[in-house]
This record gives structure tokens, sequence and C-alpha cells, in this order.
């Protein structure tokens, strides 16, 4: 299948590693040229870079973080300014909770603590969606995927703060989805189940890692690479009318 991707521009946020690399390097084999944002591992964003064509002018990497709103401007402007516009943004990167200590309940954690959780993951991808937006409205042509999280969905012990920006995603998507559809834009949410990036497995202890599998109809966990062809396909021409939606990718858990 022709994804219509070739020579389509796109802006790919939190993609040094685990889900957001493997959907940049999804997006450069379908002939894309790709900005990839980092927040503090500037070599990393620039060997992926170079992995995927910086050097014929295919791919390079741009500062960016989700707290803030100058960031997002100028990795914006980047894209146009280098490639004359931005055709599909995939929304990747996260602001992840403090991992809490033993004991700590809900309602024990600060509101210093929880509050840049909600607001950078919900408000820091809506700024971007918005600058995104202007962009794609002017060529009557975009695509926009949100990735959210499983705790989304299914929830999980001390992911509350997490789990209701995330959520808070889909009904954005939804709505967003009225407002832009007649401009030939298309904003889906893909959800991922859990899955086998490095960070997951080097903190999963077997036992849940194979009571996780287990509980598949797949009978295993999904990779990275499992999620980035979604992004991809709902990202790119070959989607020509699926918009609003959220879709999971978790073995069918």
């Amino acid at each position: 299948m022709d994804l219509g991707l070739s020579g389509k521009t796109v802006l790919v946020t939190g993609a040094t590693r685990g889900i957001g690399r493997e959907i940049a390097r999804a997006y450069a084999t379908e002939g894309a040229r790709v900005a990839l944002t980092y927040h503090t591992d500037r070599s990393a964003a620039e060997a992926i870079a170079d992995e995927l064509g910086a050097a014929r002018d295919q791919a390079f990497a741009v500062p960016y973080s989700l707290d803030d709103p100058a960031a997002a401007a100028q990795a914006t402007a980047a894209v146009v300014q280098r490639w004359g516009a931005l055709d599909v943004l995939v929304a990747n990167a996260v602001r992840r909770p403090p991992r809490r200590d033993a004991g700590v309940r809900f309602e024990d954690v600060d509101d210093e603590q929880w509050l840049p959780v909600v607001h950078d993951n919900l408000g820091g991808t809506i700024r971007l969606t918005r600058l995104a937006v202007a962009e794609m409205r002017r060529r009557t042509w975009g695509r926009i995927v949100l990735l959210s999280s499983h705790n989304a969905l299914g929830g999980g012990s001390g992911q509350e703060f997490l789990g209701a920006a995330k959520a808070a995603l889909h009904g954005f998507a939804r709505s967003l989805a009225w407002d832009v559809g007649k401009d030939g834009i298309l904003v889906n949410v893909v959800c991922p189940g859990l899955t086998t990036t490095a960070d997951v497995l080097s903190r999963l202890p077997a036992p849940v890692r194979e009571r996780e599998t287990a509980g598949t109809p797949t009978g295993r966990l999904s990779a990275p690479e499992d999620v980035a062809q979604t992004v991809v396909f709902l990202g790119s021409a070959a989607n020509g009318n699926t918009t609003g939606e959220t879709v999971t990718v978790s073995g069918g858990r």
C-alpha cells in the first residue's frame, strides 16, 4: 500500500528513544522528511537524524520541551522554514509523574508534583497542536496523531495524574476533529498498551511481564514497531477519513 508520504514533512516529538524513535524511523522508511525533537539528549537525536538521512536533508533534530511555549513555536517554525510546510504532527513527548515513595497516597501528593504532569501533558500538547493546525489549514491538508497511554483506559497504581492528562486528549481529539475536518485535517489518538521499550523491559519484573503477556489474545506484548506502524497509517494520506478516534495497540488486551 502506498501511504502517500513521500516528500511529506513530519514532526515527531520525543523521538530519541522508545516508541518515538520507531515512529520517526517508520516515517523515514516511507519517504517522509522527519524532524525529531529532543528534550535533553541532543546527541541521541542527532544520531537518529543522521541515520534517517540528515546528510540528504531528510531529517534533522530540534529541541523541544512540553512546558515551554517558545520551544513549541520554534520547533514548528523550524520545520516550515526548512521544508516549507508541516504536513504531519505526531505528539509523542510525555512528562512522567515522579515515582511515589512507599506509603505515599494519592491525597498526599503535593500540588507542585502533580500539577505539572497534567499541565504539560495536556496543555503542552494542545499548544503544539494549535501551531500545527495553523500551518495545515493554510495548505488544506494535515494529519495529527496524539500518543496516549494505557493508563488512560485501564488505569494504574500511582498513575492518576498522567491518566487524567492522557484521557483528556481523547476528548480533545474528538472535538478538534469537528473543527478541522473540512479543512482536510484528520486528528486521532493512538493508545499503546504495555509496550516492550528498553525502559519498560529494564524495570518490569519477569513474573509481571509473563502475566501481562498471558493476558493478551496475541500472546505477546506490543513492540514499539507495532505502535509506530499504526501511527504512520493514521498520519498518512492512506488514511482518508478516519478522524476523532482512539486506536489501541495492545495485542487485544
